[in-house]
């Protein structure tokens, strides 16, 4: 079995890598950290490479791929910290595709597949509570209760929000007693909004109570992907940051204490690479393992993100943790990936149950 990428699934990462690099450099990024207006120029583009309709069906205008590809994309945009609504569009998506009516495909997936229309998913409530099995949100026709951590809110034209017996529900931008108020972030690349509804109209998914866990998961795989990305990227930064910083007269590379710092954190990231594409593959290929898989990279990666994180600071030294540096983007970003969609820990709790000796 030869357990890599296809040559196309390769082009893609280089050709999304190519543009993330024109358009999204460090001093692009420190630019848009301190506005908080959506960027459809850079949303253009990427929906220019068909990013937004990637893994949605040929019949609704998207390229038909898979998960894999989805990830592959995911690993780019967080080795360059690409900032939108990517990571809620593409789920939300899914969420229509698996769950929807023929006639609200039709309705909405074409627009989601151009990138005309920006969605999002609604999962998260209080208490830090992500999973399907535990949504409280209830309603039949409209909606009136609150979701927390939603990306993109803002931005987005469509909310797929969870409800209430793991079901799944769209609300439209503009709707009636619809009430969007940000929320206090440490990523400002993708950021988050507390979502409330009084008495809002609902239209529900009808396959919305199978499609959910799958949703769950699929976006599980993209958080490690893009985690496994800025870990990368991290490790990039601290390499070439000792190659050309001086002390005593002398690059700070040549430190023993550094090289054996630099060493331990490049084994850290890279095992995690096929993890992440087996979490992913797993999701179109492999269905008895899909839900285990994902709760492991998960947990596993941007557990490991997070410290790569601290050691990058540590690397970095006396500026490592300031706004100017860039490390605190992708510092910043670990925690959103760590955090979102659920905790390490949980996952970890999850992954045991899931397994076949604990039935």
């Amino acid at each position: 079995m030869n357990f890599d990428l296809t040559e196309e699934q390769r082009m893609l990462q280089e050709t999304v890598g190519q543009l993330a690099e024109r358009q999204c450099p460090p001093t692009e990024i420190h630019k848009r950290l301190e506005s908080d207006e959506h960027d459809a120029a850079l949303w253009s583009s990427l929906s220019g490479l068909g990013l937004p309709g990637l893994a949605i069906d040929a019949a609704h205008g998207g390229a038909g791929l898979e998960i894999l590809d989805l990830a592959v994309v995911s690993e780019t945009l967080g080795y360059h910290a690409v900032p939108g609504p990517f990571l809620g569009h593409v789920l939300a998506a899914h969420a229509i595709g698996l769950g929807g009516s023929e006639e609200q495909k039709k309705s909405w997936l074409p627009a989601l597949a151009s990138g005309e229309r920006i969605a999002t998913i609604a999962f998260g409530e209080a208490g830090s509570v992500w999973d399907p099995e535990h949504w409280s949100l209830s309603g039949s026709g409209s909606l009136t209760g609150e979701k927390t951590f939603v990306p993109s809110a803002a931005d987005a034209d469509l909310i797929v929000v969870g409800l209430t017996g793991g079901q799944l529900g769209v609300v439209e931008k503009g709707a009636s007693g619809l009430a969007i108020e940000p929320v206090d972030c440490a990523d400002l690349t993708r950021r988050v909004f507390h979502v409330s509804f009084d008495d809002t109209p609902c239209e529900t998914l009808p396959g919305g109570a199978a499609a959910a866990p799958a949703v769950r998961d699929v976006g599980l795989s993209l958080l490690a992907a893009d985690a496994f990305g800025g870990s990368h990227r991290l490790l990039d930064m601290c390499v070439e940051y000792a190659k050309t910083r001086e002390q005593f007269g002398v690059t700070i590379g040549s430190f023993q204490g550094l090289k054996h710092q630099l060493a331990n954190m490049a084994l850290d990231v890279e095992p995690n690479r096929g993890l992440y594409w087996f979490a992913a593959y797993a999701q179109d290929h492999a269905p008895e393992e899909a839900q285990r898989m994902a709760a492991i990279a998960k947990a596993h990666i941007t557990d490991r993100y997070m410290q790569i994180g601290r050691d990058s600071v540590e690397a970095h030294g006396g500026i490592g943790f300031t706004w100017e540096c860039d490390v605190q983007i992708w510092f910043k970003r670990a925690m959103f990936d760590r955090a979102f969609l659920g905790t390490p820990s949980e996952h970890r709790e999850r992954a045991v149950q899931l397994a076949p000796w604990a039935a």
